[in-house]
């Protein structure tokens, strides 16, 4: 990228902005100081203040992008005064608007149009002239109009505010609410904002943004997986499942029991806090790339209680068992492969350690759990016979199922997720960056093996050898969306990536998975603190005296003893 083109243009609060750029995006904030405009235009090559047009019209101001060469993409960012009003026309790009304008219209081709606009009195007018409606809202909008000549229209008034309340004035200048006697600050009734968007096919966002827009936008009933997260109360889910399926959202939720939030009661032996505890912690070491560390012993870490030096009793390897997930990609995209995919589970559940028990879950565009938690590889076995591939792939809606549902009745002990798909989501009502805080939360390791589909027709082939064809690379590599988010999934969770690139690769991480999962430590300790409660307290720490090795506590439990 060259080095953006930046000018200021002098504007009046009462001036019409527009802003018209065929060639890139737009964005727009109204942040800035009255009277000017702060604009960036920034392209792979410079470029030039001949390119940016700034014309005085009318009672308007206006910006137009021309680029030297037609195939010359160029993005403008405009910053301007609060309550500006603006017009911004784009064609295939991205038109971004955030800030308290006053009126505001943006118009498109196909291009996005992403809002970030305050709620307290939304005045909103949706056309689209080519398409049914896209959209994606964080609030309730109105439902569509159809209109002649296959246009379709929505339109409606949202305040996000309760309704006023009558304030009186006391003797200290403040006021309070009639009838109960509580002061408050005046509250100035807030200026609407207008909004008038216009697109042939574009998708108009909301106030969502972009990177948490599910890969389907079709309003469709609500599958089994997407029921679960909406049971499970997991708030983040639940809104973008809501996003993305308002309707069949609410009607779901309409048939659910009221949540019991009734405290519970639980007895607890707490030791004496006034002498030291007795603990012990499970940790995990890993090295720069996330993967585990193992033949350390007490001399190799240090402890501490709010910064002080704790001691260490012991320090063993890990002994419990793992709870283990084998989530397994069965969309039409493996069709014709279903015996490898069936192949590759055994060699699975023939990898793992005895005392681990295994799930398999299933996912297409729904989830079907095949087998429930285990130690019966023979069952395990046998259950891999009765599936069939086809569908579309809601591997995002899967992922956050078996976390919201299946490990969720797991929560404190240990987990792990191991999933064989090609990466790519083409289904699901969730996006990839909304599952991030529930995989934080669940405590579960995740270790994705993605494989080409590409890779799995090759090895079928008989003839692979016989005709090899130079260009067939292009077909045995992962997409970039899912070569992108592979490490991100593996990282959020402490888990480790395997992108596969030879079929021999799967049984190498297979077993490489069980090492990793068995390299953690219980290491006992004594602490001034009251841990009874078997949770990690923020004040603990843990520190491996090693270079370049990171010790992260997963639990903490109380023991038993001096």
């Amino acid at each position: 990228m060259a080095q953006p083109y930046r000018t200021e243009i002098a504007i009046q609060s009462n001036v019409l902005l527009e802003v018209i750029n065929t060639s890139g995006r737009i964005s727009v904030s109204a942040s800035g100081e009255e009277g000017r405009a702060e604009l960036t235009a920034a392209s792979s090559i410079p470029v030039t203040s001949e390119e940016i047009v700034v014309e005085d019209a009318k009672g308007k101001k206006r910006i137009v992008v021309r680029p030297a060469a037609l195939s010359k993409r160029i993005d403008v960012a405009i910053i301007l005064p609060a309550r500006s009003n603006a017009r911004l026309v784009a064609r295939d790009g991205e038109i971004t608007i955030a800030g308290n304008f006053g009126d505001i219209s943006a118009e498109t081709e196909t291009g996005t149009i992403a809002t970030s606009l305050p709620t307290d009195d939304l005045r909103y007018y949706l056309l689209w002239t080519a398409s049914r409606p896209r959209v994606v809202s964080d609030f309730d909008v109105e439902k569509p109009r159809e209109r002649s000549a296959g246009r379709f229209e929505i339109k409606g008034v949202y305040k996000a505010s309760e309704p006023g309340i009558r304030r009186v004035v006391n003797s200290e200048g403040t006021t309070e609410n009639e009838g109960n006697g509580v002061f408050v600050p005046e509250k100035e009734t807030p200026q609407p904002i207008n909004i008038r968007f216009t697109t042939a096919r574009g998708i108009i966002l909301l106030n969502v943004p972009p990177n948490e827009v599910a890969s389907d936008l079709r309003e469709r009933p609500l599958t089994e997986a997407a029921k679960a997260i909406v049971r499970s109360g997991d708030s983040v889910l639940m809104n973008a499942i809501r996003r993305a399926a308002p309707k069949y959202f609410g009607e779901y939720e309409r048939t659910l029991p009221p949540v019991d939030r009734m405290p519970e009661l639980s007895v607890r032996e707490r030791p004496n806090a006034s002498g030291p505890s007795t603990a012990t912690a499970l940790v995990r070491v890993t090295d720069n790339n996330n993967r585990a560390i193992s033949g350390l012993d007490a001399g190799d870490f240090e402890f501490l209680d709010s910064g002080r030096p704790v001691d260490i009793i012991s320090v063993q390897p890990v002994t419990s068992h793992v709870n283990l997930v084998l989530l397994l990609d069965v969309s039409g995209s493996v069709e014709n492969y279903i015996n490898f995919i069936r192949k590759a589970a055994r060699s699975f559940v023939d990898t793992v350690d005895p005392r681990d028990r295994v799930s398999i879950v299933l996912f297409a565009d729904d989830v079907k759990v095949l087998s429930g938690f285990t130690r019966d590889k023979t069952s395990l076995s046998d259950s891999l016979d009765t599936f069939d591939a086809g569908g579309a792939t809601a591997y995002y809606d899967a992922l956050a199922y078996t976390l919201a549902d299946t490990l969720r009745p797991l929560r404190g002990e240990r987990t792990a997720i191991v999933v064989l798909t090609d990466g790519d989501d083409n289904r699901s009502f969730l996006s990839f960056d909304s599952l991030a805080g529930a995989i934080e939360e669940s405590g579960a390791l995740i270790y994705p093996l993605y494989v080409p589909t590409g890779l799995i027709a090759a090895s079928e082939s008989r003839t692979m050898a016989e005709n090899i064809d130079p260009l067939r690379n292009r077909h045995l590599t992962l997409s970039s969306k899912a070569a992108e988010e592979g490490p991100k999934l593996a990282k959020m969770s402490g888990g480790v990536y395997y992108p596969i690139t030879r079929l021999s690769q799967i049984q190498e991480a297979y077993e490489d998975i069980a090492i990793q999962l068995r390299t953690a430590y219980e290491i006992r300790f004594r602490s001034t603190r009251n841990l009874a409660d078997g949770t990690a307290s923020p004040g603990i720490r843990v520190r491996v005296k090693r270079s370049g090795l990171f010790a992260t506590i997963e639990s903490i439990s109380p023991s038993p003893g001096p």
